[in-house]
């Protein structure tokens, strides 16, 4: 009884979340997460191409044949490349029918990663982190500033295709907070780079993306003029030499 009454209560809410996004087109996009739509539902044909079918039996090699689950990653990664960006629900099932798992233990790894995306990005996918050190250091602000200045929401593409705002978890230059990464997906999906832009502003980010709109390639690392790479501002007022060797020990007084 109690398994009926939660099936009945799912579907009310699947129905719910379906005429919301009939509604609205961009519902998805916003909330990053599936919901069947026109170009992304499990009833798309979807398999990798002539070019990448070697490149899986390349990747499968590396991992015992009972051990084929292990290249989930590297195939997402791969199909998410082939499909401009971004990983539709019949690629993410094309992966599980080559590794012979479930659908649902390829989703469980395309959800738990961010440098997977579940919807459509722009050419330039900016990724705020959003972690703690980031956070204190005004990360919110960093976003804030973004969104307004491209008039959309967290994970909502612009109307010129060219760039989508998102959140990342920590990225390691905690040293250098807040900060950013850039996906550049300008020259094609393939081969796409990650590039940090850290030690930011509001002002210094709404800057980046002007000069990512203009074809620029903004400098990466740190932001801060006073900086070099991850040291302090100003330069170093420590160990500013060699430091002394320690002495010798005298084995035979042992």
């Amino acid at each position: 009884m109690l398994a009926r009454l939660a099936t009945k209560r799912l579907l009310e809410v699947r129905q719910i979340f379906r005429q919301n996004h009939q509604t609205s087109r961009s519902f998805s996009t916003a909330l990053n997460y599936h919901l069947d739509s026109p170009d992304n539902n499990p009833n798309i044909p979807w398999e990798f191409n002539d070019a990448n079918k070697g490149k899986v039996k390349e990747i499968l090699s590396h991992y015992p044949s009972n051990y084929k689950q292990s290249a989930v990653i590297p195939l997402l990664d791969l199909a998410q490349q082939q499909h401009g960006g971004w990983l539709p629900v019949s690629a993410m099932d094309a992966v599980a029918k080559v590794v012979e798992v479930a659908p649902i233990r390829v989703y469980e790894v395309a959800t738990f990663y961010s440098m997977f995306n579940r919807a459509k990005v722009g050419k330039y996918h900016l990724l705020v982190c959003g972690t703690t050190p980031c956070m204190i250091r005004g990360s919110r602000e960093i976003e804030d500033a973004l969104l307004k200045h491209l008039g959309v929401k967290r994970n909502e593409v612009t109307k010129d295709g060219l760039f989508s705002v998102g959140e990342m978890e920590c990225m390691g230059c905690c040293v250098n907070a807040p900060m950013i990464t850039v996906a550049d997906y300008s020259t094609g999906s393939e081969g796409y780079t990650y590039n940090y832009y850290e030690d930011v502003t509001p002002k210094r980010v709404v800057e980046i993306v002007e000069m990512l709109r203009r074809g620029e390639k903004p400098p990466h690392g740190t932001q801060n003029p006073q900086r070099t790479r991850c040291g302090p501002e100003g330069g170093n007022t420590t160990l500013l030499g060699e430091p002394k060797a320690p002495p010798c020990r005298d084995l035979d007084a042992c």
